[in-house]
């Protein structure tokens, strides 16, 4: 279907449906501790996102049975909510969507669930900032593996590596559109970027190797040697000069 360019009315309405994304993030940081179930979680979410006049955008996508994702530890996305309860040391990565006006919100973060451990602490510092490289990459003009490469430059250098099967992409009136943006690549290759494109940018990052596994149902990605991995997202409007961030308050 091609890479859409939004127009000034739709990237209005991206920031507000993506305004719904960030503040439910904010929420969540204080609510993931020991002892919390990840349903519970996400029955927060789901009343949230629907006090905002939003609908959970994950809730039957494709059958998806929740309105976030919890992905703890090893699992490296798509973990589906359930009656585990937090213990001090987990890692957490919440995923979250909601639609609102038409338009859709996507942003990801991973929590510490109280005090973690020296290589879990560094797995979320260095996830969060190849996140803001790979941001910062999002230029007008630009390519959109410069976006990867800034990426996987960064991640590597730390000693982790980068999920490959798994990618971020463009958004707006669906949750997946074009194009696709791998957090791996070469600068220079790829889609032209333009200003009034947006794209949800997402580095999934393992401790270990980057071979994960999807279990058997058919959701829960896990990294394959069963290390750590965490998973950052934020979703961005290209502009004619630094890229816009519309998943975060600040």
């Amino acid at each position: 279907m091609g890479i859409s360019i939004k127009t000034a009315p739709e990237l209005e309405k991206m920031r507000a449906a993506n305004g719904v994304v960030g503040r439910l993030l904010v929420e969540l940081a204080s609510r993931v501790k020991p002892g919390v179930s990840t349903q519970a979680l996400d029955d927060f979410s789901r009343g949230f996102i629907e006090s905002q006049g939003a609908k959970p955008a994950f809730l039957g996508y494709h059958g998806y049975p929740a309105s976030i994702c919890a992905s703890v530890n090893e699992q490296v996305v798509h973990g589906i909510p359930s009656d585990r309860i937090l213990v001090e040391g987990d890692i957490v990565g919440i995923d979250v969507g909601a639609v609102l006006d038409g338009f859709v919100g996507d942003a990801a973060r991973t929590f510490p669930v109280g005090k973690i451990s020296g290589e879990a602490a560094k797995l979320l510092s260095v996830t969060r900032e190849a996140l803001n490289q790979g941001i910062a990459a999002a230029r007008n003009n630009g390519h959109v593996q410069d976006i990867g490469a800034a990426v996987q430059a960064y991640a590597e250098a730390a000693g982790f590596s980068v999920v490959r099967d798994f990618v971020g992409h463009g958004i707006g009136r669906a949750m997946h559109e074009d194009p696709q943006v791998p957090n791996y690549g070469r600068r220079g290759l790829g889609p032209k970027l333009k200003s009034g494109m947006t794209l949800a940018i997402e580095p999934m990052v393992n401790a270990g190797s980057f071979a994960v596994d999807v279990l058997p149902d058919g959701w829960t990605v896990m990294t394959r040697d069963r290390r750590l991995s965490a998973h950052f997202e934020d979703t961005v409007i290209i502009t004619e000069g630094e890229p816009e961030i519309i998943t975060r308050l600040d």
